[in-house]
Protein backbone atom coordinates (compact mmCIF):
# COMPACT_ATOMS: atom_id res chain seq x y z
CA UNK A 1 0.00 0.00 0.00
CA UNK A 2 1.16 3.56 -0.93
CA UNK A 3 2.36 5.36 2.38
CA UNK A 4 1.07 8.56 1.54
CA UNK A 5 -2.27 6.99 1.44
CA UNK A 6 -2.15 6.02 5.00
CA UNK A 7 -0.55 9.00 6.36
CA UNK A 8 -3.46 11.38 4.61
CA UNK A 9 -6.27 8.98 6.17
CA UNK A 10 -4.29 9.45 9.60
CA UNK A 11 -3.62 13.25 9.95
CA UNK A 12 -7.53 13.72 8.92
CA UNK A 13 -8.55 11.65 11.54
CA UNK A 14 -6.14 13.56 13.76
CA UNK A 15 -7.37 17.19 13.16
CA UNK A 16 -10.87 16.39 13.57
CA UNK A 17 -10.37 14.91 17.02
CA UNK A 18 -8.41 17.72 17.80
CA UNK A 19 -10.93 20.32 16.66
CA UNK A 20 -13.73 18.37 17.45
CA UNK A 21 -13.85 15.74 20.43
CA UNK A 22 -10.89 17.22 22.35
CA UNK A 23 -13.47 20.19 22.84
CA UNK A 24 -16.35 18.15 23.58
CA UNK A 25 -14.31 16.24 26.43
CA UNK A 26 -13.03 19.87 27.48
CA UNK A 27 -16.74 20.53 28.15
CA UNK A 28 -17.08 17.47 29.93
CA UNK A 29 -14.66 17.99 32.20
CA UNK A 30 -15.75 21.43 32.84
CA UNK A 31 -12.64 23.80 31.69
CA UNK A 32 -12.63 27.35 32.65
CA UNK A 33 -10.72 29.84 31.60
CA UNK A 34 -11.12 32.39 34.48
CA UNK A 35 -9.64 29.88 37.16
CA UNK A 36 -6.44 30.92 38.63
CA UNK A 37 -4.14 27.86 38.12
CA UNK A 38 -1.48 26.26 41.15
CA UNK A 39 1.19 27.98 38.64
CA UNK A 40 -0.23 31.02 39.93
CA UNK A 41 -1.47 30.76 43.49
CA UNK A 42 1.40 28.54 44.58
CA UNK A 43 4.41 30.13 42.57
CA UNK A 44 8.10 29.14 44.38
CA UNK A 45 10.21 29.42 41.59
CA UNK A 46 10.91 25.93 41.86
CA UNK A 47 8.56 23.54 40.74
CA UNK A 48 5.53 26.17 40.47
CA UNK A 49 6.56 28.16 37.93
CA UNK A 50 3.79 29.81 35.71
CA UNK A 51 5.45 29.29 32.06
CA UNK A 52 5.06 30.75 28.67
CA UNK A 53 2.77 28.32 26.31
CA UNK A 54 5.38 27.38 23.72
CA UNK A 55 8.16 26.48 26.73
CA UNK A 56 5.75 24.17 28.40
CA UNK A 57 4.28 22.83 24.77
CA UNK A 58 7.43 22.05 24.29
CA UNK A 59 8.27 20.57 27.56
CA UNK A 60 5.53 18.70 28.12
CA UNK A 61 5.54 17.00 24.38
CA UNK A 62 9.28 16.24 24.59
CA UNK A 63 8.87 14.55 28.00
CA UNK A 64 5.80 12.29 27.24
CA UNK A 65 6.94 11.26 23.70
CA UNK A 66 11.10 10.68 24.22
CA UNK A 67 11.41 7.30 21.53
CA UNK A 68 8.16 6.04 22.67
CA UNK A 69 6.16 6.79 19.78
CA UNK A 70 9.13 5.79 17.78
CA UNK A 71 10.56 2.71 19.08
CA UNK A 72 6.82 1.04 20.51
CA UNK A 73 5.37 1.08 16.65
CA UNK A 74 8.78 0.18 15.01
CA UNK A 75 8.82 -3.00 17.15
CA UNK A 76 4.91 -3.77 16.97
CA UNK A 77 5.20 -3.92 13.45
CA UNK A 78 6.02 -7.71 13.98
CA UNK A 79 2.32 -8.68 13.81
CA UNK A 80 1.72 -6.52 10.17
CA UNK A 81 1.18 -2.82 9.68
CA UNK A 82 -2.64 -2.63 9.62
CA UNK A 83 -3.14 -3.34 13.31
CA UNK A 84 -0.59 -0.85 14.87
CA UNK A 85 -2.00 1.58 12.42
CA UNK A 86 -5.46 0.96 13.27
CA UNK A 87 -4.42 0.78 17.22
CA UNK A 88 -2.46 3.98 16.55
CA UNK A 89 -5.55 5.81 15.19
CA UNK A 90 -8.51 4.36 17.97
CA UNK A 91 -5.82 4.73 20.83
CA UNK A 92 -4.54 7.71 20.43
CA UNK A 93 -7.73 9.76 20.32
CA UNK A 94 -10.26 7.83 21.87
CA UNK A 95 -7.71 6.94 25.06
CA UNK A 96 -4.18 8.81 24.80
CA UNK A 97 -5.56 12.18 24.50
CA UNK A 98 -9.02 11.81 26.61
CA UNK A 99 -6.29 10.44 29.32
CA UNK A 100 -3.85 12.93 29.35
CA UNK A 101 -6.18 15.84 29.34
CA UNK A 102 -8.64 14.57 31.69
CA UNK A 103 -4.72 13.84 34.13
CA UNK A 104 -3.84 16.99 33.77
CA UNK A 105 -7.33 18.94 34.36
CA UNK A 106 -8.11 17.27 37.73
CA UNK A 107 -4.28 17.76 39.15
CA UNK A 108 -5.31 21.47 38.04
CA UNK A 109 -8.16 21.45 40.58
CA UNK A 110 -6.13 19.88 42.94
CA UNK A 111 -3.50 22.41 43.64
CA UNK A 112 -1.31 20.46 40.86
CA UNK A 113 -0.88 17.74 43.13
CA UNK A 114 0.58 14.17 41.26
CA UNK A 115 -2.33 11.78 39.90
CA UNK A 116 -1.77 9.44 43.45
CA UNK A 117 -2.90 12.80 45.52
CA UNK A 118 -5.97 12.98 42.96
CA UNK A 119 -6.60 9.12 43.60
CA UNK A 120 -6.26 9.92 47.60
CA UNK A 121 -8.95 12.35 47.11
CA UNK A 122 -10.70 9.68 44.91
CA UNK A 123 -10.16 6.20 46.70
CA UNK A 124 -9.13 7.32 49.92
CA UNK A 125 -5.74 6.56 51.38
CA UNK A 126 -5.48 2.75 51.10
CA UNK A 127 -6.21 3.63 47.41
CA UNK A 128 -3.34 6.16 47.44
CA UNK A 129 -1.32 4.08 48.99
CA UNK A 130 -1.44 0.95 46.38
CA UNK A 131 -1.59 3.55 43.22
CA UNK A 132 1.45 5.34 44.87
CA UNK A 133 3.30 1.75 45.33
CA UNK A 134 2.47 0.99 41.75
CA UNK A 135 3.23 4.44 40.25
CA UNK A 136 7.23 3.75 41.67
CA UNK A 137 7.45 0.07 40.27
CA UNK A 138 6.33 1.45 36.63
CA UNK A 139 8.43 4.88 36.76
CA UNK A 140 11.43 2.26 37.75
CA UNK A 141 10.38 0.05 34.80
CA UNK A 142 10.36 2.94 32.83
CA UNK A 143 13.57 4.11 33.53
CA UNK A 144 15.67 1.05 33.67
CA UNK A 145 13.72 0.63 29.99
CA UNK A 146 15.23 3.78 28.24
CA UNK A 147 18.61 3.52 29.92
CA UNK A 148 19.21 0.12 28.52
CA UNK A 149 17.83 1.34 25.16
CA UNK A 150 19.83 4.56 25.30
CA UNK A 151 23.11 2.52 25.87
CA UNK A 152 22.41 0.66 23.09
CA UNK A 153 21.85 3.43 20.93
CA UNK A 154 25.17 5.69 22.05
CA UNK A 155 26.89 2.76 20.56
CA UNK A 156 25.48 2.02 17.14
CA UNK A 157 27.44 1.26 14.65
CA UNK A 158 25.71 0.60 10.51
CA UNK A 159 27.93 -1.31 8.05
CA UNK A 160 29.16 1.52 5.93
CA UNK A 161 27.99 -0.03 2.91
CA UNK A 162 24.33 -0.03 4.18
CA UNK A 163 24.73 3.54 4.10
CA UNK A 164 26.45 3.84 0.73
CA UNK A 165 29.68 4.65 2.28
CA UNK A 166 33.11 3.38 0.72
CA UNK A 167 35.88 0.99 3.86
CA UNK A 168 38.05 4.31 3.24
CA UNK A 169 35.58 7.08 3.85
CA UNK A 170 36.56 9.89 6.79
CA UNK A 171 33.54 11.28 7.57
CA UNK A 172 32.60 8.85 10.57
CA UNK A 173 35.00 6.88 12.84
CA UNK A 174 35.08 3.08 11.89
CA UNK A 175 34.88 -0.13 14.08
CA UNK A 176 35.37 -3.89 12.56
CA UNK A 177 32.33 -6.03 13.47
CA UNK A 178 32.54 -9.52 12.41
CA UNK A 179 35.11 -8.35 9.68
CA UNK A 180 32.68 -5.49 8.45
CA UNK A 181 33.78 -2.00 8.92
CA UNK A 182 31.06 0.12 10.62
CA UNK A 183 29.95 3.78 11.08
CA UNK A 184 29.55 4.81 14.70
CA UNK A 185 26.81 7.13 14.48
CA UNK A 186 25.93 6.47 18.18
CA UNK A 187 28.97 8.53 19.35
CA UNK A 188 27.40 11.95 17.26
CA UNK A 189 24.18 11.34 19.14
CA UNK A 190 26.50 11.13 22.59
CA UNK A 191 28.44 14.39 21.64
CA UNK A 192 24.74 16.21 20.96
CA UNK A 193 23.12 15.05 24.28
CA UNK A 194 26.44 16.45 26.11
CA UNK A 195 26.60 19.79 24.22
CA UNK A 196 22.73 20.48 24.56
CA UNK A 197 23.09 19.80 27.89
CA UNK A 198 25.94 21.66 28.92
CA UNK A 199 24.10 24.64 27.67
CA UNK A 200 20.58 24.31 29.36
CA UNK A 201 21.05 25.87 32.43
CA UNK A 202 22.83 28.98 30.11
CA UNK A 203 19.55 28.77 28.43
CA UNK A 204 17.13 28.67 31.07
CA UNK A 205 19.40 31.77 33.10
CA UNK A 206 18.69 33.87 29.67
CA UNK A 207 14.79 32.83 29.32
CA UNK A 208 13.64 33.05 32.99
CA UNK A 209 16.33 35.27 34.24
CA UNK A 210 16.71 37.81 31.79
CA UNK A 211 13.13 37.63 29.99
CA UNK A 212 14.71 36.65 26.52
CA UNK A 213 12.05 37.03 24.01
CA UNK A 214 10.62 33.69 22.52
CA UNK A 215 11.67 34.58 19.59
CA UNK A 216 15.18 35.04 19.88
CA UNK A 217 15.04 31.78 22.36
CA UNK A 218 13.73 29.54 19.64
CA UNK A 219 17.16 31.04 17.70
CA UNK A 220 19.35 30.18 19.94
CA UNK A 221 17.73 27.08 21.09
CA UNK A 222 17.85 25.66 17.26
CA UNK A 223 21.96 27.27 17.02
CA UNK A 224 22.71 25.47 20.15
CA UNK A 225 20.95 21.94 18.43
CA UNK A 226 22.67 22.50 15.10
CA UNK A 227 25.82 23.31 16.77
CA UNK A 228 26.14 19.80 18.75
CA UNK A 229 25.41 18.09 15.76
CA UNK A 230 28.50 19.52 14.28
CA UNK A 231 30.32 19.14 17.06
CA UNK A 232 29.24 15.21 17.40
CA UNK A 233 30.67 14.73 13.98
CA UNK A 234 34.50 16.25 14.31
CA UNK A 235 34.43 15.03 17.77
CA UNK A 236 31.99 11.77 18.56
CA UNK A 237 32.43 10.76 22.60
CA UNK A 238 32.80 6.80 22.80
CA UNK A 239 32.21 4.75 26.24
CA UNK A 240 31.58 1.59 26.61
CA UNK A 241 27.69 0.83 27.70
CA UNK A 242 28.42 0.29 31.26
CA UNK A 243 30.17 3.48 31.59
CA UNK A 244 27.22 4.93 29.80
CA UNK A 245 24.73 3.67 32.35
CA UNK A 246 26.86 5.36 34.96
CA UNK A 247 27.30 8.72 33.58
CA UNK A 248 23.62 8.78 32.59
CA UNK A 249 23.06 7.60 36.65
CA UNK A 250 25.16 10.61 37.83
CA UNK A 251 23.32 13.34 34.93
CA UNK A 252 19.91 12.50 36.06
CA UNK A 253 20.05 12.42 39.58
CA UNK A 254 21.56 15.77 39.49
CA UNK A 255 19.03 17.02 37.05
CA UNK A 256 15.92 15.47 39.62
CA UNK A 257 17.20 17.96 42.08
CA UNK A 258 17.66 21.32 40.59
CA UNK A 259 14.64 23.85 39.99
CA UNK A 260 12.70 22.87 36.41
CA UNK A 261 14.22 26.25 34.79
CA UNK A 262 17.94 25.44 34.64
CA UNK A 263 18.42 22.04 32.95
CA UNK A 264 14.70 20.24 32.63
CA UNK A 265 13.02 22.94 30.76
CA UNK A 266 15.84 24.64 28.85
CA UNK A 267 17.49 21.26 27.89
CA UNK A 268 13.80 20.11 26.78
CA UNK A 269 13.12 23.48 24.69
CA UNK A 270 16.41 22.95 23.08
CA UNK A 271 15.32 19.20 22.14
CA UNK A 272 12.30 19.83 20.86
CA UNK A 273 13.82 21.70 18.48
CA UNK A 274 15.59 18.50 16.78
CA UNK A 275 12.04 16.60 17.67
CA UNK A 276 10.12 19.51 15.56
CA UNK A 277 12.29 19.35 12.89
CA UNK A 278 12.32 15.40 12.93
CA UNK A 279 8.36 15.73 12.74
CA UNK A 280 8.64 17.96 9.96
CA UNK A 281 11.58 15.40 7.74
CA UNK A 282 9.11 12.03 8.46
CA UNK A 283 5.95 13.98 6.90
CA UNK A 284 8.19 14.89 3.86
CA UNK A 285 9.24 11.78 2.89
CA UNK A 286 6.17 10.18 3.10
CA UNK A 287 4.49 12.60 1.01
CA UNK A 288 7.35 13.01 -1.82
CA UNK A 289 7.83 9.07 -1.19
CA UNK A 290 4.19 8.09 -1.67
CA UNK A 291 4.12 10.81 -4.44
CA UNK A 292 6.80 8.37 -6.04
CA UNK A 293 4.94 5.37 -5.70
CA UNK A 294 7.25 3.92 -2.32
CA UNK A 295 5.08 1.18 -0.66
CA UNK A 296 5.26 -0.51 2.47
CA UNK A 297 7.11 -3.42 2.14
CA UNK A 298 6.28 -5.05 5.65
CA UNK A 299 3.38 -7.39 5.35
CA UNK A 300 -0.07 -6.14 6.48
CA UNK A 301 -0.78 -8.82 9.03
CA UNK A 302 1.71 -11.28 10.58
CA UNK A 303 -0.41 -12.78 13.48
CA UNK A 304 2.56 -15.97 13.16
CA UNK A 305 5.33 -14.08 13.54
CA UNK A 306 3.91 -11.54 15.62
CA UNK A 307 2.87 -14.28 17.99
CA UNK A 308 6.03 -16.26 18.05
CA UNK A 309 8.47 -13.64 19.57
CA UNK A 310 5.76 -11.34 21.34
CA UNK A 311 2.71 -13.02 22.25
CA UNK A 312 -0.46 -13.37 21.07
CA UNK A 313 -2.02 -10.07 19.28
CA UNK A 314 -4.51 -9.80 22.10
CA UNK A 315 -2.99 -8.44 24.14
CA UNK A 316 0.68 -7.42 23.33
CA UNK A 317 0.15 -5.64 20.56
CA UNK A 318 -1.97 -3.09 22.36
CA UNK A 319 0.68 -2.61 25.42
CA UNK A 320 3.74 -3.09 23.04
CA UNK A 321 2.58 0.02 20.95
CA UNK A 322 2.74 1.87 24.12
CA UNK A 323 3.29 5.43 24.16
CA UNK A 324 1.81 5.84 20.33
CA UNK A 325 -1.64 5.23 21.40
CA UNK A 326 -1.54 5.48 25.00
CA UNK A 327 0.61 6.01 28.06
CA UNK A 328 0.78 6.00 31.84
CA UNK A 329 3.53 7.96 32.21
CA UNK A 330 1.91 10.99 30.50
CA UNK A 331 -0.41 10.99 33.46
CA UNK A 332 2.41 11.48 35.83
CA UNK A 333 4.10 13.81 33.29
CA UNK A 334 0.81 15.92 33.16
CA UNK A 335 0.18 15.89 36.93
CA UNK A 336 3.77 15.91 38.12
CA UNK A 337 5.29 18.97 36.06
CA UNK A 338 3.14 20.34 33.65
CA UNK A 339 0.17 21.03 36.08
CA UNK A 340 2.25 23.36 37.98
CA UNK A 341 3.49 25.26 35.24
CA UNK A 342 0.56 26.02 33.36
CA UNK A 343 -0.17 29.67 33.22
CA UNK A 344 -3.67 29.36 32.19
CA UNK A 345 -6.62 26.59 32.63
CA UNK A 346 -7.51 27.16 28.81
CA UNK A 347 -4.21 25.99 27.97
CA UNK A 348 -4.98 22.79 29.66
CA UNK A 349 -6.76 21.19 26.50
CA UNK A 350 -3.99 22.42 23.96
CA UNK A 351 -1.66 21.00 26.11
CA UNK A 352 -3.26 18.10 27.33
CA UNK A 353 -5.10 16.67 24.41
CA UNK A 354 -2.82 18.07 21.31
CA UNK A 355 0.02 16.99 22.53
CA UNK A 356 -1.37 13.02 22.48
CA UNK A 357 -2.25 14.01 19.08
CA UNK A 358 0.60 14.77 17.41
CA UNK A 359 1.98 12.40 19.35
CA UNK A 360 -0.14 10.05 17.70
CA UNK A 361 1.19 12.10 13.99
CA UNK A 362 4.53 10.90 15.30
CA UNK A 363 4.26 7.38 16.00
CA UNK A 364 1.85 7.05 12.07
CA UNK A 365 5.19 8.23 10.19
CA UNK A 366 7.72 6.39 12.22
CA UNK A 367 5.61 3.70 11.54
CA UNK A 368 5.76 4.21 7.79
CA UNK A 369 8.98 5.20 7.43
CA UNK A 370 10.31 1.41 9.41
CA UNK A 371 7.78 -0.55 7.15
CA UNK A 372 8.73 1.30 3.83
CA UNK A 373 12.47 1.52 4.22
CA UNK A 374 13.09 -2.01 5.53
CA UNK A 375 12.25 -5.78 3.95
CA UNK A 376 11.17 -7.91 6.55
CA UNK A 377 14.47 -9.48 6.85
CA UNK A 378 16.17 -6.23 7.68
CA UNK A 379 14.17 -5.36 9.85
CA UNK A 380 14.36 -8.77 11.77
CA UNK A 381 17.52 -8.66 11.98
CA UNK A 382 17.63 -5.52 13.68
CA UNK A 383 15.05 -5.15 15.89
CA UNK A 384 14.46 -9.00 17.03
CA UNK A 385 17.82 -10.77 16.08
CA UNK A 386 18.55 -14.55 16.68
CA UNK A 387 19.83 -15.39 19.84
CA UNK A 388 23.54 -14.41 19.97
CA UNK A 389 23.52 -11.91 16.92
CA UNK A 390 23.31 -8.95 18.65
CA UNK A 391 21.08 -6.77 21.02
CA UNK A 392 17.77 -5.50 19.81
CA UNK A 393 18.21 -2.17 18.77
CA UNK A 394 15.03 -0.18 17.46
CA UNK A 395 16.37 3.20 17.56
CA UNK A 396 18.65 1.81 14.71
CA UNK A 397 16.29 0.42 12.97
CA UNK A 398 14.39 3.82 12.92
CA UNK A 399 17.63 6.06 11.79
CA UNK A 400 18.66 3.49 8.92
CA UNK A 401 15.19 3.91 7.88
CA UNK A 402 15.58 7.30 7.97
CA UNK A 403 18.58 7.83 6.16
CA UNK A 404 17.41 5.23 2.86
CA UNK A 405 14.07 7.27 2.67
CA UNK A 406 15.93 10.28 3.09
CA UNK A 407 18.62 9.22 0.16
CA UNK A 408 15.92 7.62 -1.97
CA UNK A 409 13.37 10.64 -1.74
CA UNK A 410 15.25 13.63 -1.52
CA UNK A 411 19.01 12.69 -2.90
CA UNK A 412 20.55 13.33 1.17
CA UNK A 413 23.15 11.13 1.71
CA UNK A 414 22.09 7.73 4.05
CA UNK A 415 24.78 7.82 6.40
CA UNK A 416 23.16 11.88 7.22
CA UNK A 417 19.99 10.72 7.25
CA UNK A 418 20.93 7.84 9.54
CA UNK A 419 22.77 10.57 12.20
CA UNK A 420 19.50 12.57 11.94
CA UNK A 421 17.36 9.55 12.97
CA UNK A 422 19.43 8.27 15.74
CA UNK A 423 19.42 12.15 17.47
CA UNK A 424 16.17 12.69 16.92
CA UNK A 425 15.23 9.78 19.26
CA UNK A 426 18.15 9.71 21.31
CA UNK A 427 18.29 13.65 22.99
CA UNK A 428 14.46 12.37 23.88
CA UNK A 429 15.51 9.42 25.82
CA UNK A 430 17.46 10.96 27.58
CA UNK A 431 14.82 14.06 28.38
CA UNK A 432 12.41 11.18 29.03
CA UNK A 433 14.55 10.09 31.89
CA UNK A 434 15.16 13.36 33.28
CA UNK A 435 11.49 13.71 33.58
CA UNK A 436 10.90 10.39 34.95
CA UNK A 437 13.32 10.14 37.56
CA UNK A 438 11.96 13.55 38.76
CA UNK A 439 8.62 12.28 39.17
CA UNK A 440 9.76 9.31 41.08
CA UNK A 441 11.27 11.60 43.63
CA UNK A 442 7.83 14.03 43.97
CA UNK A 443 6.14 10.60 44.53
CA UNK A 444 9.06 9.08 46.89
CA UNK A 445 8.53 12.50 48.85
CA UNK A 446 4.76 11.61 48.84
CA UNK A 447 5.20 7.81 49.98
CA UNK A 448 7.34 8.76 52.89
CA UNK A 449 4.50 11.21 54.35
CA UNK A 450 1.94 8.13 54.23
CA UNK A 451 4.02 5.37 55.92
CA UNK A 452 5.89 7.95 58.40
CA UNK A 453 2.92 11.17 58.66
CA UNK A 454 4.84 13.61 60.65
CA UNK A 455 8.24 11.35 61.36
CA UNK A 456 9.70 11.38 58.37
CA UNK A 457 13.37 12.02 58.94
CA UNK A 458 15.12 15.02 57.38
CA UNK A 459 17.07 13.70 55.02
CA UNK A 460 14.42 11.24 53.42
CA UNK A 461 12.90 14.65 52.82
CA UNK A 462 15.79 16.07 50.60
CA UNK A 463 15.29 15.89 46.51
CA UNK A 464 18.60 14.60 46.40
CA UNK A 465 18.08 11.45 48.61
CA UNK A 466 14.66 10.77 46.66
CA UNK A 467 16.57 11.16 43.26
CA UNK A 468 19.15 8.58 44.49
CA UNK A 469 17.09 6.29 45.53
CA UNK A 470 15.23 6.35 41.98
CA UNK A 471 18.19 6.41 40.23
CA UNK A 472 19.84 3.49 42.34
CA UNK A 473 16.70 1.07 41.10
CA UNK A 474 17.09 2.10 37.51
CA UNK A 475 20.36 1.10 37.24
CA UNK A 476 20.20 -2.49 39.24
CA UNK A 477 17.31 -3.24 37.04
CA UNK A 478 18.98 -2.21 33.41
CA UNK A 479 22.31 -3.46 34.12
CA UNK A 480 20.74 -7.08 34.67
CA UNK A 481 17.78 -6.98 31.98
CA UNK A 482 18.23 -6.57 28.64
CA UNK A 483 15.81 -4.03 26.26
CA UNK A 484 14.16 -6.74 24.70
CA UNK A 485 12.73 -8.57 28.26
CA UNK A 486 12.34 -4.89 29.64
CA UNK A 487 10.26 -3.24 27.55
CA UNK A 488 7.45 -5.57 27.28
CA UNK A 489 7.13 -5.31 31.48
CA UNK A 490 7.50 -1.58 31.05
CA UNK A 491 4.67 -1.15 28.54
CA UNK A 492 2.95 -3.29 30.66
CA UNK A 493 2.86 -1.51 33.52
CA UNK A 494 2.81 1.99 31.74
CA UNK A 495 -0.57 0.77 30.31
CA UNK A 496 -1.96 -0.06 33.52
CA UNK A 497 -1.35 3.02 34.65
CA UNK A 498 -3.04 4.51 32.19
CA UNK A 499 -6.32 2.28 33.32
CA UNK A 500 -5.44 2.86 36.74
CA UNK A 501 -5.88 6.90 36.29
CA UNK A 502 -8.93 6.74 34.00
CA UNK A 503 -10.28 4.65 36.61
CA UNK A 504 -9.42 7.49 39.24
CA UNK A 505 -10.69 10.49 36.87
CA UNK A 506 -13.59 8.59 36.58
CA UNK A 507 -14.17 8.63 40.25
CA UNK A 508 -13.46 12.12 40.54
CA UNK A 509 -15.97 12.92 37.75
CA UNK A 510 -18.44 10.66 39.62
CA UNK A 511 -18.11 12.59 42.54
CA UNK A 512 -19.06 15.70 40.61
CA UNK A 513 -21.95 14.25 38.78
CA UNK A 514 -20.33 14.82 35.59
CA UNK A 515 -20.59 12.55 32.44
CA UNK A 516 -17.58 10.35 32.61
CA UNK A 517 -18.39 7.22 30.06
CA UNK A 518 -15.71 8.83 27.49
CA UNK A 519 -13.23 7.75 30.84
CA UNK A 520 -14.63 4.80 32.21
CA UNK A 521 -15.46 2.49 28.76
CA UNK A 522 -11.26 3.20 27.68
CA UNK A 523 -10.48 2.37 31.54
CA UNK A 524 -12.76 -0.69 31.53
CA UNK A 525 -10.25 -2.07 28.15
CA UNK A 526 -7.06 -1.00 29.36
CA UNK A 527 -7.49 -2.94 32.70
CA UNK A 528 -9.01 -5.80 30.83
CA UNK A 529 -5.91 -5.78 28.21
CA UNK A 530 -3.22 -4.63 30.84
CA UNK A 531 -3.80 -7.80 33.52
CA UNK A 532 -4.08 -10.05 31.19
CA UNK A 533 -0.59 -9.02 29.90
CA UNK A 534 0.92 -9.60 33.31
CA UNK A 535 -0.82 -12.89 33.83
CA UNK A 536 0.66 -13.75 30.33
CA UNK A 537 3.86 -12.45 31.06
CA UNK A 538 4.08 -13.87 34.58
CA UNK A 539 3.06 -17.61 32.62
CA UNK A 540 6.54 -16.98 30.04
CA UNK A 541 8.97 -16.08 33.34
CA UNK A 542 7.46 -19.22 35.14
CA UNK A 543 8.12 -21.27 31.75
CA UNK A 544 11.38 -20.23 31.82
CA UNK A 545 12.05 -21.13 35.36
CA UNK A 546 10.72 -24.58 34.65
CA UNK A 547 13.04 -24.71 31.72
CA UNK A 548 16.29 -23.66 33.76
CA UNK A 549 17.07 -20.76 31.60
CA UNK A 550 19.17 -17.91 33.17
CA UNK A 551 17.33 -15.91 35.57
CA UNK A 552 20.02 -13.30 36.76
CA UNK A 553 17.60 -10.61 36.18
CA UNK A 554 14.13 -12.30 34.62
CA UNK A 555 13.23 -13.51 38.60
CA UNK A 556 13.65 -9.88 39.39
CA UNK A 557 10.85 -8.83 36.62
CA UNK A 558 8.52 -12.02 37.81
CA UNK A 559 8.73 -10.46 40.98
CA UNK A 560 7.92 -7.17 39.92
CA UNK A 561 5.24 -8.87 37.52
CA UNK A 562 3.33 -10.14 40.87
CA UNK A 563 4.00 -6.87 42.66
CA UNK A 564 2.10 -5.45 39.63
CA UNK A 565 -0.69 -7.39 40.01
CA UNK A 566 -1.02 -7.19 43.22
CA UNK A 567 -1.18 -3.64 43.48
CA UNK A 568 -3.50 -3.39 40.69
CA UNK A 569 -6.21 -5.60 41.85
CA UNK A 570 -6.02 -3.93 44.93
CA UNK A 571 -6.70 -0.64 43.10
CA UNK A 572 -9.57 -1.67 41.28
CA UNK A 573 -10.88 -3.04 44.77
CA UNK A 574 -10.47 0.00 45.75
CA UNK A 575 -12.36 1.59 43.04
CA UNK A 576 -15.09 -0.74 43.37
CA UNK A 577 -15.71 0.52 46.90
CA UNK A 578 -15.57 3.90 46.20
CA UNK A 579 -18.38 3.72 43.62
CA UNK A 580 -20.73 1.44 45.63
CA UNK A 581 -20.01 3.98 48.66
CA UNK A 582 -21.02 7.10 45.86
CA UNK A 583 -24.20 5.34 45.00
CA UNK A 584 -25.20 4.97 48.84
CA UNK A 585 -24.32 8.22 49.02
CA UNK A 586 -22.07 8.08 51.88
CA UNK A 587 -19.67 11.90 50.31
CA UNK A 588 -20.72 14.65 52.34
CA UNK A 589 -20.59 17.49 49.49
CA UNK A 590 -17.69 19.48 51.77
CA UNK A 591 -15.53 15.73 50.86
CA UNK A 592 -15.71 17.14 46.94
CA UNK A 593 -13.55 19.75 46.07
CA UNK A 594 -14.26 21.37 42.81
Amino acid sequence: MNILALLLISVAVFILAARFYGRLVSRWLGEDANRPTPAQTLNDGRDYVPTKFNILFGHHFSAIAGAGPIVGPTVAVLFGYLPVWAWILAGAVLIGAVHDFSALFVSLRGKGRSIAEVTRTALGNTGFFLFICFSVLMLTLVTSAFLSMTVTALTSAVPLKMMGLPADQTLLRVREIGGVPHGMIGGIASTSVIVITLFAPILGYMLYKRNLNIGVGYIVAAAVALGSIYIGIIAPVSFDPRIWMIILAVYVTMAAGLPVWLILQPRDFTNVQILYAGILAILAVVVVGGLQGIAIQSPAVALETGSDRLGSIWPFLFITVACGAVSGFHSLVATGTTSKQLARESQARKIGYNAMILEGILATGAMLVVCAALSQNQYLSIVWPASGDGASNPILAFALSMGLLLNSTMGIPTYMGCVFGILMVEGFVVTTLDAAVRLNRYLFEELWNVLLKDNVPAFMRTAWFNAGLSVLLMLWLAWNNAFTLLWPMFATTNQLLAALTLLAVTSWLLKRKRQAWFTLLPAVFMVLTTIAALLFLLRGFISRLENGEDMSGTLTLLVMDLLCLGLAVGVVIMVGRSWRSLRKGKYAPEQIVQ
